[in-house]
């Protein structure tokens, strides 16, 4: 959630709606996020198996606005699913 924030962040620097004084430090923050973003995806999909078709569009939904918001509710269904599962 808060890299898909940053990345919107950014866009709103480049759009105007934030001013241009701000964008090394917004920048950079959304650089870090996205770093750790990469990192962490990336070991969950190995921890849970998952194949490229599962990870490759949880990566690209970092490029892509609003879609951070689709990647959190399926990764909530998954999550849920599997605990009920287990139960």
């Amino acid at each position: 959630m808060l890299e898909g924030l940053s990345y919107l962040a950014i866009l709103s620097v480049t759009l105007g709606l934030i001013s241009r004084d701000y964008v090394s430090q917004i920048g950079m923050g959304h650089g870090v996020l996205f770093m750790i973003y990469l990192f962490l995806s990336v070991s969950v999909s190995d921890k849970q198996r998952w194949s490229l078709k599962v990870w490759v569009p949880i990566f690209l939904a970092s490029v892509i606005p609003f879609a951070f918001v689709l990647v959190e509710l399926y990764l909530r269904k998954v999550f849920e699913n599997k605990t009920l599962a287990e139960a």
